[in-house]
């Protein structure tokens, strides 16, 4: 596996991550054999230190630091929130024009505590399809962009699930009908939802780094087969 390198500088390098492939080694899936953090370090040819993390079923921007200075430094911006992160998705439905979701998440490792939990969105683009879906006899999609301004596990598919409108290909909190509908008629299997931006601070610079996802890739093929594009 080859990973593309969007950056690389003395102190990070960062990464276009494809869905399905997980960050680094976890007990949630024993049998994975590939892991971001060790084909980079591979393919680099040096040790790479993980800054933040992305689910395995998300793509996008991903950030290594090359040292641990540098990822002493970005890790206390993610913890201070103060990066700016920017994702995609298509949802199901028609979504407002642009709103705040402010909506509590319990932790799925304490279900009896919860957690404060914001997320900005705004809509890119509306389409209506002429096919039925479920009971409806046609099917609309909305692109958004989502800028979380709190990071908790699962937080935009969750918030996204409490609008009514579930990110397409989510198979944990989103409409199994919009899912099986877009296998069949689009060949989707994956997660519409792509980290596209993340602008960070960097060592020794008044300047802030901005990170852009590839335009060229699988997500933005299926929002053109979606004419979401």
């Amino acid at each position: 596996m080859y990973l593309p390198i969007i950056y690389q500088s003395t102190d990070y390098v960062a990464i276009d991550k494809p869905a399905g492939l997980l960050v680094h080694r976890t007990q949630l899936d024993a049998h994975a054999t590939e892991f971001a953090l060790q084909v980079l370090r591979d393919q680099i040819g040096q040790e790479v230190f993980l800054c933040h993390r992305l689910d395995r079923a998300t793509s996008g921007i991903l950030l290594f630091a090359l040292n641990r200075e540098a990822l002493c430094f970005a890790q206390a911006q993610f913890a201070e929130k103060t990066t700016h992160k920017e994702y995609h998705a298509v949802v199901r439905g028609w979504a407002a024009d642009a709103g705040e979701i402010d909506y509590d998440l319990r932790t799925e490792d304490h279900p009896s505590k919860s957690q404060s939990s914001q997320t900005r969105y705004s809509c890119v683009k509306r389409v209506e399809l002429a096919l039925p879906v479920g009971p409806y006899p046609s099917a609309r999609f909305s692109l958004l962009k989502l800028i979380p301004l709190t990071g908790r596990k699962h937080q935009l598919r969750r918030h996204m699930a409490h609008l009514r409108h579930p990110i397409i290909g989510d198979t944990c909190h989103g409409d199994s009908a919009q899912n099986r509908f877009l296998r069949q008629h689009f060949g989707v299997q994956r997660l519409l939802l792509r980290a596209t931006k993340l602008e960070i601070g960097i060592p020794n610079s008044d300047t802030r780094l901005q990170l852009y996802a590839p335009q060229a890739c699988e997500f933005n093929q299926l929002l053109e087969a979606l004419k979401l594009s």
